[in-house]
């Protein structure tokens, strides 16, 4: 009769004596199969590690390959062209010439080729200056330029060789204001006329202007040139009032309508030198 605890064998002789033997058998065979777990452990880790190895180096060359895709789809570089040897563009080292000067095309007779009209120099039927509007009245244009002047500034005009003189009156507020232009075939001829300018324009009446600046009442005169033209005016109250210095109201109307003269003659400048500039071989 034998009794099993602890894992303990006793032997059949019923003495209590271990049967040692058996107790050594059964050692072994623990001691194997602890090993056989260790090593069936041993290689089931071996075999995960592998399986991530592989993992990894499966998803590595499908990252490879879907790179190499899109890299082959992208568009290829330009082609440069073979040949170099091409000339390549060339620039004249010769500066273009200069825009015309206005001033050169009414500074003679020879250049200024432009019909002149009295609508040329005062078109509409009034004059804007900013705020300031000035209505216009009677105008003239006469080749015998002494018909209209008094005093001494028509024989300076004939003496110089005046070809044409053009008026217009202008009125603002009780002010009238004459101003003309006088053409000459030279600026040399226009700015001696300017400087030697005695006596004055002659008032024009006329559309809307009763007579002024007549019968000697005192009004206010100027005299100025620029390219082959000289121009005037004569200003002063409708009413015959005589002119003071005090008088802003007339010198500001006589300056808008000289300032105004001034500019037209520039434009008539300016409008033959684009002309030119636009025409071939000028």
């Amino acid at each position: 009769m034998s009794f099993g605890q602890g894992g303990a064998s006793w032997g059949p002789g019923g003495d209590g004596t271990p049967d040692w033997a058996a107790l050594a058998e059964e050692s072994a065979a623990r001691a194997r199969r602890k090993k056989l777990l260790m090593i069936g452990g041993g290689v089931l880790a071996t075999v995960a590690i592998g399986a991530i190895v592989t993992t990894a180096v499966v998803t590595s060359n499908g990252g490879k390959g879907k790179a190499d895709k899109n890299a082959s789809q992208l568009p290829a570089p330009a082609e440069l062209p073979e040949d170099t040897s091409a000339p390549e563009p060339s620039f004249s080292s010769v500066a273009p010439p200069p825009p015309p000067d206005p001033k050169e095309f009414i500074s003679s007779a020879e250049k200024d080729k432009a019909p002149i009209t009295v609508d040329g120099f005062f078109p509409g039927k009034k004059l804007t200056m900013g705020d300031r509007v000035h209505f216009k009245g009677a105008t003239s244009s006469a080749a015998n330029c002494a018909t209209g002047t008094q005093g001494a500034l028509g024989s300076i005009l004939t003496n110089n060789g005046c070809t044409q003189l053009i008026r217009a009156t202008y009125r603002k507020d009780g002010v009238a204001v004459t101003v003309g232009i006088a053409v000459f075939e030279t600026e040399a001829r226009a700015k001696k006329t300017a400087d030697q300018a005695s006596g004055g324009l002659a008032s024009l009446s006329g559309g809307g202007v009763d007579t002024f600046c007549r019968g000697g009442t005192v009004c206010l005169r100027t005299a100025n040139s620029y390219g082959r033209y000289a121009y005037f005016s004569v200003g002063g109250f409708l009413n015959g009032k005589r002119v003071t210095t005090a008088d802003k109201d007339v010198y500001a109307v006589s300056k808008d309508l000289t300032n105004f003269a001034f500019r037209q003659i520039h434009r008539r400048g300016q409008l033959q030198a684009s002309q030119a500039a636009a025409e071939p071989n000028s």
